[in-house]
């Protein structure tokens, strides 16, 4: 290394993080990429984005795969919780602090001046990095794009022209769309997604258009320990090729697609489609099981806690103690959620169609509506305190209204 400034770069690849690295080198600073691989490109993808490193010019360029502990760290309490962010999305974003923590160790281990991301001015990212980067390194954040968003009002263009200027070849979906993808799904912005229009082809990734779909019907069963999903079809199977298996076989199907429009950590209205097939199927497995094994308080308790999870971990709140907090509840709720789940998946649709386990709360010669081990006697009795409060308001009520009318 010479005696310039060093700085680690989360790398991707893409648009953002390509333009970074000229940009810094431009400012004194010598660039060690860091991909950290979450799931989503494969062994050739990995190499691709290498490859774009090294003719960046990149001093050093650093690849590691982090899916088991993506999985460890994010899905499992994800599933564990049940609730997806605003009731609609599944926190495709939550490989932002693996990358973090990743990007501080190495900076650490090479004695790096800074720690540089390409999220932009207008973005949720930018709260997630800096905080989470904040809250483990004193070291100052370079982010190339925020600075250059006050030059120009077109971003996205400007840093096309400043790539092509150099010489460097820009990929055409690359300019129409922002494209986020890991093991747990897929994210797409820009274009006509930004203009609040109909989502094209291109959006299309990890699930197939309606007319694409594969035809029939499917049965997938997810076994589940103590909350944790650990087979499919039978088969012992990690979490990362779990949900590799579900992405392909559910997306066939058109499982796990949307458009989420919402509001952002900056306060701007936002809309992304996302796409997560196996995340849903998980999800739905997982609540089917958790119906059955929860008691009633627990079922009606633990959504508010998940919610509030996942407010956290979208809005930049990872190294936030009540996450922690948050989490050890999810977790402690899980000990009696063990079995297995089917689903019945068709074309757009994914449900559970039956449910083995040997925890479920219920009791022996008693089925709802159908059949009960109590009489007619006791079911009267409890009916009648069950309701006993409700009944002596509504007789005050009526005495009162009573009393009105007779002194008119």
């Amino acid at each position: 290394m010479s005696g310039r400034k060093l700085a680690v770069l989360a790398f991707s690849g893409g648009l953002d993080t390509s333009f970074c690295v000229p940009w810094l080198m431009g400012r004194g600073y010598e660039v060690i990429t860091l991909f950290v691989d979450t799931g989503g490109v494969g062994d050739e993808g990995a190499a691709s984005v290498a490859a774009r490193a090294e003719e960046l010019g990149a001093v050093e360029h650093v690849s590691v795969d982090v899916s088991d502990r993506l999985w460890e760290t994010f899905v499992v309490p994800f599933v564990m919780g049940g609730a997806k962010y605003a009731g609609r999305y599944p926190l495709l974003c939550s490989d932002r602090y693996v990358i973090v923590e990743e990007m501080v160790r190495l900076a650490h281990e090479r004695g790096a001046d800074a720690v540089a991301h390409g999220c932009t001015a207008m973005g949720n990212d930018q709260v997630r990095f800096d905080h989470t980067i904040g809250a483990l390194t004193d070291l100052p954040i370079v982010a190339p794009i925020r600075e250059i968003q006050g030059e120009t009002g077109t971003p996205r263009a400007y840093e096309i022209e400043d790539l092509k200027r150099r010489g460097f070849s820009v990929d055409a979906d690359v300019r129409r769309y922002t494209i986020n993808e890991n093991m747990l799904g897929v994210t797409v912005s820009g274009s006509e997604i930004d203009g609040m229009g109909v989502p094209g082809r291109g959006t299309y990734r990890l699930t197939k258009p309606e007319g694409e779909r594969d035809g029939g019907s499917e049965r997938v069963t997810i076994g589940f320990e103590s909350g944790v999903p650990v087979t499919l079809d039978g088969a012992a199977m990690g979490g990362a090729p779990m949900l590799r298996s579900l992405n392909r076989r559910l997306g066939a199907y058109g499982v796990g697609r949307g458009v989420y429009t919402g509001d952002t950590i900056v306060g701007l209205k936002g809309r992304i489609v996302f796409e997560a097939p196996g995340l849903e199927g998980l999800l739905v497995a997982h609540k089917a099981l958790e119906e059955l094994t929860l008691t009633a308080a627990q079922n009606a308790f633990k959504p508010g806690v998940a919610g509030r999870w996942c407010e956290l971990v979208f809005g930049g709140g990872w190294c936030e103690p009540l996450r922690e907090d948050l989490e050890a509840f999810v977790r402690s709720t899980q000990s009696e959620v063990t079995g297995e789940v089917v689903l019945g998946v068709t074309a757009g649709s994914c449900e559970a169609v039956a449910v083995r386990t040997g925890r479920a709360l219920v009791r022996e010669g008693a089925v709802y509506a159908q059949n009960a081990d109590w009489s007619a006697g006791d079911a009267e009795g409890f009916i009648r305190l069950h309701g006993q409060s409700l009944r002596l308001a509504a007789a005050r009520s009526r005495a009162g209204v009573g009393a009105m009318a007779g002194g008119v």
